[in-house]
Order: structure tokens, then sequence, then C-alpha cells
């Protein structure tokens, strides 16, 4: 499949933003988060503000995650329009929760949304996610909760899904899968890594023996134990490696 680059027409800030995305898309595959091409991952184009609305990139719907690169990419406004000429639809039902995380969280550079065997077990869950490992400390201390409306098309369940989501950057939905929010790329990456180990861990322990829970003291202090972690970069700590990783085993997705 033969794409014109589209590295010569757009800014330099948007085709970094693009090869981030697509590197993004790549690594997802590369980790088993994939679901054919039913989920999706954007991006904020904080450069392309008009009329108080933002430009965002997201995938092309019919894609694999593996195949999708810097150009594929499709950039729409708010409304689902291509702002680009591109030969690729956009899926509907899954830009009405990407654009309603956005318009509803400047901080939104990045949503990513999955719809993972351990993430959606654990989304079935009465219960929800349980404070049973170090990984689960970190998305508990910013965790929110969005209960199952059907398939995602309808502009009405925009305002409960913002408000359910509020300022929390990991969000479960029920009966679904799991989204996470991040400022940028790579701390969406980071967030989802971190999210998506929290459910497998939890499904492999409830197949055990009794669970031991983690002290709420110690959730509360979370967020500095991960900037200790990171080193205060959040997922730019990572992403340099990542991005090699994705070099040698899915090359071609800065194209």
């Amino acid at each position: 499949m033969h794409i014109p680059s589209l590295k010569n027409v757009v800014s330099a800030d948007e085709w970094q933003l693009r090869c981030d995305l697509a590197a993004c898309y790549r690594l997802v595959a590369l980790y088993g988060w994939s679901d054919l091409v039913f989920t999706h991952i954007s991006a904020k184009l904080t450069d392309a503000a008009t009329d108080g609305e933002h430009h965002f990139l997201i995938n092309p719907y019919g894609l694999m995650f593996d195949e999708i690169t810097a150009s594929s990419l499709v950039k729409v406004d708010q409304h689902c329009n291509k702002v680009i000429d591109s030969p690729f639809p956009v899926n509907p039902a899954g830009f009405v929760i990407h654009s309603a995380v956005h318009a509803g969280r400047a901080d939104a550079g990045c949503v990513l949304h999955t719809h993972t065997r351990a993430g959606v077990a654990v989304s079935a869950q009465k219960g929800g996610v349980l404070p049973i490992s170090q990984q689960s400390t970190f998305v508990l201390g910013s965790l929110a909760y969005h209960d199952y409306e059907g398939v995602a098309f309808r502009d009405d369940e925009k305002p409960r899904l913002q408000a359910d989501l509020g300022s929390a950057n990991f969000l479960v939905l029920r009966n679904h899968g799991l989204l996470v929010v991040g400022k940028t790329i790579a701390d969406a990456f980071l967030s989802m890594y971190v999210f998506e180990n929290t459910c497998r861990i939890q499904i492999d322990a409830q197949a055990g023996g009794e669970l031991t829970h983690v002290s709420p003291q110690i959730i509360s202090g979370v967020a500095e134990a991960m900037r200790a972690q990171t080193v205060g970069t959040g997922g730019g700590f990572t992403w340099p490696s990542l991005l090699r990783k994705a070099g040698r085993e899915s090359p071609g997705y800065d194209s």
C-alpha cells in the first residue's frame, strides 16, 4: 500500500506528533493491546486551534495498528470532519469518546483506549480495580468509572462521560475497556502500560488464594512515587527507548 508522504506538507511540529502517534500505534500492537481495527488513539495538535477548536490525529479506520504510518494518520476537527483529504474513513463511534475527552479536558494531549482481554475482564467486575499490586497504586490515585451505554456513537453520552472522567487520568469504561488521558503521547502510553499490567495482575491473582490489599495511606502518596520513578519526566523517561523498540521491531512508522 503506497501512501504519499506528508512530511513536506505539514508543519515540523505536526510531523513530529504524527511520528510519535504512529509509533504509539505500532507499540500498542507490539504489546498485544490492539483489537484488530476497533480501538483508537488520538492526539491533539496544539498549534492548530481555529475559532477555539483544535484539530486531532486519529487512526485511518480499517488499517491494522502495525500498518499505521505518520502519513496515513487522519487529521480531523472536533466534529470528525477531515482537515486534510485522506482515502481512509474515521470511525464515528470511536471519535465520540475521544472528542468528548478532548473537549472536556484541556490537558488531554493524547487519549488512548483499549479493549484488551484483561482490561475488559476487570471492567466487568463489580469491584473494579483492586489495591493488590504496586501497579494498581499508580492507577488508583487517579481513577474513575463510566457505566456502559452501548456502542458509543451517540453525542448525548458525551456529557456523562466527561462528568465521570472529571480530572482523573485513568478511566474504566464498564463492560467495555480501559482509557487513559495523557498530556503527551509518551505519558498516555506509559499510563496504559501500567493500567494494562494492573488488570493482568489482578486477573492472575484472583485465580489464586486470598488477596492482600495495599494500605490506603500508600495509595495517597503515589504521585510523588511516580515522579521519583520517572525522574520527574513522566512518560518522557521511557519514550526514547520505546521509539528504538518500534524502530527495530516495526520499522516504517515514521514514513
